[in-house]
């Protein structure tokens, strides 16, 4: 097993390219695997990818040191530039794409900006661990990330979707994005409260049984590379359920996949340059960027079909988003690893700059 784990971490990028084939070509040869696998749902919630996002979420957040937790408090800085990345600038940044790039196809520039405004709280951990970020920060700020979700989202969808988009297009640009506060803090719940929960347990009650060096060095060495399988598993089935569409409406993926391809490379670029112009450290500056730069598109796909309903076209940009994020944020990760020989010392410190002190 754990030859098999390693090979699947040394090959993470084949790994992940070979499935998001395997899954478009499932999907449009077989196109009722997607009735199937919709089948498996609660409510909005499809079972599958839930399943796959809970696997994957569970071993990073099962390694983070919550009795060390405390030691954050020290991190307000980074904690304020985060708040500032995440619901400032992405969402700001997302809808000036939107309407850029998409200002003849409303519903697929509503749903960019219904993606621009749901923030990161599960792949980032993934993308963070790979880039030999800081696990602990990671952890923290998607849970600040969740708690704003919660209390934002509604009001954000209702000022960008509806509000500023009749400002600038007029009355029939804007669309009521009905989504309550219970439906934001459910979805929250699932893909980051049960993860975040089963980790924590796992931490405290094996640590206290074990000690905490068999825990970190045996433990977390076998089920910390399951998080790949998790990923490479979610992969397959979100690719299989719009398979047949990606094949058969290539130009419309590309027209969504443009804005979103700019977003994901800027908003990582700006959040890493920041991040390191402010002093903090390589792993610091790699937890900020990648937490900034990638979205909740669990939350983005289950309010698009909430609202706008499975067939709209804003559901379709929904699911369009990860199908770029994935390789991209893989990408980023190796240039996340090359920057930090080019802009950081060999203790992770900014080459010419004073470190963060938080």
């Amino acid at each position: 097993m754990a030859e098999k784990l390693s090979s699947i971490s040394k090959y993470l990028t084949l790994w992940i390219l070979l499935a998001m084939a395997g899954g478009i070509v499932l999907g449009a040869v077989y196109p009722e695997i997607a009735d199937i696998l919709d089948t498996y749902r609660i409510e909005q919630v499809s079972l599958p990818i839930a399943i796959g996002l809970i696997w994957m979420m569970y071993p990073p957040l099962a390694g983070v040191k919550y009795e060390e937790l405390s030691k954050m408090r020290a991190q307000k800085k980074a904690m304020s530039v985060s708040i500032i990345q995440n619901w400032v600038i992405g969402p700001v940044l997302m809808f000036s794409l939107a309407w850029i790039f998409l200002p003849d196809l409303p519903h697929y520039r509503i749903g960019l900006i219904i993606i621009g405004l749901a923030r990161c709280i599960a792949m980032v951990l993934v993308w963070n661990q790979l880039a030999s970020g800081d696990n602990d920060l990671a952890a923290v700020l998607v849970a600040l990330n969740s708690v704003f979700q919660v209390a934002l989202y509604s009001v954000l969808a209702y000022v960008f979707v509806t509000v500023l988009s009749s400002w600038i297009g007029g009355a029939s640009a804007g669309a009521v994005v009905d989504i309550s506060i219970y439906q934001v803090a459910k979805a929250v719940f699932i893909y980051l409260g049960i993860p975040f929960i089963g980790g924590m347990v796992t931490r405290f009650v094996l640590v206290k049984r074990r000690g905490k060096e068999w825990y970190d060095d045996i433990f977390m060495r076998k089920l910390g590379p399951t998080a790949l399988i998790g990923l490479i598993f979610t992969i397959i089935v979100m690719f299989s359920l719009k398979g047949e569409i990606i094949v058969n409406l290539p130009w419309h993926v590309f027209r969504i996949a443009v804005p979103l391809l700019v977003y994901f490379i800027l908003m990582f670029g700006i959040s890493f340059i920041m991040s390191h112009r402010l002093g903090f450290t390589y792993e610091e500056s790699t937890t900020l960027a990648f937490t900034a730069a990638s979205n909740n598109f669990e939350l983005a796909i289950a309010v698009a079909i909430a609202v706008f309903g499975i067939g709209s076209g804003e559901a379709f940009a929904a699911v369009v988003g990860p199908l770029i994020e994935v390789p991209v944020m893989l990408g980023l990760v190796h240039v996340a690893r090359k920057l930090s020989m080019v802009w950081f010392d060999k203790d992770g410190l900014p080459v010419g700059r004073k470190s963060s002190t938080g």
